[in-house]
């Protein structure tokens, strides 16, 4: 860890975040998960069977409209798990996704190296998927991989005509449509429709439990009742059926009931952030957010502007955003801002005020 980053993190620790939530201690998230339990009378689950993860499952099932969710330790495991059953059954190991997929950019090219998958693009880059990126996308296909949003894009999403067109393409090629969904409770709004109408453009969907819902781990994939029986195998032989995963789920249960209602208003506050932010020379992409979490650009290199962001950490004990880093545009860098219940308690414009203050140089300030 470099000087600047350990600085960071040393004035993080006493420092009130704006952006992502504010960290509780170990101590703080077990008393609550344990008073969510006891107030609930949640059971213990075994092996991934009854207890907290059995009602998770159904209750997950039920939001999303689908038969069926199985439960797993990660959602690195959870998707690998699920493209390669959807391909054993179509015969082919060929999986088009987008090139900035989660899968692709970072898990250490695990798709490929131990489940002998073969990628091909649905997309490139900034690019949000179609019918018409599917058809380009020749021969034999064994999945069909959609990220909802496309995270490393600032969260970009495709319109709702465009997933259906998607979805209408590859059910008529006969390819199984899964969607990456570890951000699907705050895509939601963006679109005006309900988890069950997203869902049920596709044959599986993944969702993560601490993306957005502030659980301590864990992910689910929605699917039908064949396909779940087949999840839980895979879920064996790659370790993944835990001696419990009860803590996890009692954390997703909690999430689902603190803060599956407040995605729509995270959007709103952020869409103002970000018009504010252009007013003082920090430019975003979107340019109006699809969801709560998109990117920001400013003037400078990373290490200037890291040293600034420090200091006024340091300085002020306020965290502005996270760390910057050097963009695909010389003198310009980059950051992702999420605005959950620490952000929105804020007046944007001041938000906007302040991150001006603490990113660019004094001179460039208006």
């Amino acid at each position: 860890m470099s000087d600047l980053a350990s600085r960071f993190r040393a004035a993080q620790a006493s420092a009130e975040p704006i952006f992502w939530r504010a960290p509780s201690t170990p101590a703080a998230t077990f008393r609550d998960l344990a008073a969510f339990a006891e107030e609930h009378d949640i059971a213990w689950d075994r092996y991934g069977e009854r207890g907290a993860v059995e009602q998770l499952e159904s209750e997950v099932a039920e939001i999303l409209g689908k038969p069926a969710a199985v439960m797993f330790p990660s959602g690195v495991m959870a998707q690998q798990a699920t493209l390669r059953a959807w391909c054993d059954r179509s015969g082919s190991r060929r999986v088009a996704l987008p090139d900035l997929s989660h899968l692709v950019r970072h898990e250490q090219d695990g798709p490929r190296r131990v489940l002998g998958l073969e990628l091909e693009w649905l997309t490139a880059g900034r690019e949000t998927p179609s019918a018409g990126s599917l058809a380009k996308v020749g021969g034999r296909l064994g999945a069909v991989l959609v990220e909802l949003p496309l995270r490393d894009a600032g969260c970009l999403l495709p319109t709702w005509d465009e997933l259906v067109e998607l979805s209408v393409a590859a059910r008529e090629r006969g390819v199984p449509l899964h969607a990456d969904g570890a951000r699907i409770w705050e895509s939601v709004p963006h679109w005006g429709r309900s988890l069950a109408e997203a869902a049920d453009l596709v044959d599986s969907m993944y969702v993560s439990l601490y993306k957005g819902l502030g659980a301590t781990s864990g992910a689910l994939v929605v699917c039908p009742e064949d396909l779940a029986v087949e999840l839980r195998t895979w879920r064996s032989r790659m370790g993944g059926t835990l001696f419990s995963m009860t803590a996890a789920a009692v954390g997703g249960l909690s999430g689902l009931r603190e803060h599956l209602a407040s995605f729509g208003d995270h959007r709103a506050w952020a869409i103002e952030l970000a018009g504010a932010l252009h007013e003082h020379g920090i430019s975003t992409f979107p340019e109006v957010p699809h969801i709560a979490t998109f990117l920001a650009y400013a003037p400078g290199t990373a290490e200037e502007v890291n040293e600034r962001v420090v200091a006024f950490t340091e300085a002020r004990g306020i965290v502005p955003s996270g760390l910057w880093r050097d963009s695909d545009v010389p003198g310009v860098v980059e950051t992702e801002l999420t605005c959950y219940e620490s952000a929105a308690a804020r007046d944007p414009a001041e938000v906007a005020r302040l991150m001006a203050e603490a990113v660019l140089a004094a001179n460039l300030l208006p």
